[in-house]
């Protein structure tokens, strides 16, 4: 883990091409550019049978459930499997804010929570030359939540899955883009 700077904040981490900073004392902002359209990487984050194929950490690990209700108000559900030793890990939300396809706001809760309270995860997507650089911001309920969720590898599994993502983009038939460039 990196080390705290003058302030006792945590610096910035490279995660391959994972960036993550600590910007405040209770948020953790994570950045990747993605070689897609952002309507493209809105659909794989929005769509439960193309969320599963990417969001399930690192190796070994599966999404059995994925449920996404994409309306303000609407309810989110993922359920992670270890698949060598069946351990389980399931998270859900409500979604604040959507705005596609640029904005996405849902809280976050585990189902065993491993940190205090609830956070609320924001992510913006913003589109340049036909590359798209996605910015979560999780803003946890404390200092101590944060650090919490620093002390884990919740880093590494981010950029397992965003890696992932990247490459479910790349081949774009994966995601049943038609000749137009739009989604099928």
């Amino acid at each position: 883990m990196d080390t705290p700077n003058s302030r006792g904040e945590l610096s910035i981490k490279n995660t391959g091409t994972l960036k993550v900073a600590t910007p405040s004392d209770r948020e953790i902002v994570m950045t990747r550019v993605f070689d897609a359209p952002r309507h493209l990487v809105w659909e794989a984050m929005t769509r439960p049978e193309l969320v599963q194929r990417w969001l399930f950490g690192p190796p070994g690990w599966s999404m059995p459930v994925c449920e996404i209700d994409l309306r303000v108000g609407g309810n989110y559900r993922y359920l992670w499997r270890h698949d060598s030793d069946g351990h389980q890990m399931g998270m859900r939300g409500i979604y604040r804010e959507v705005v596609p396809p640029e904005r996405l706001v849902a809280t976050e809760s585990f189902d065993e929570s491993w940190y205090p309270g609830e956070a609320l995860d924001t992510w913006v997507l913003v589109e340049q030359g036909g590359r798209t650089t996605i910015t979560l911001t999780v803003l946890y309920e404390s200092r101590e939540a944060r650090d919490a969720v620093l002390k884990t590898p919740m880093a590494d599994g981010v950029a397992a899955g965003y890696d992932r993502l990247a490459e479910m983009l790349a081949s774009g038939a994966a995601l049943g883009v038609e000749k137009g460039g739009g989604v099928a």
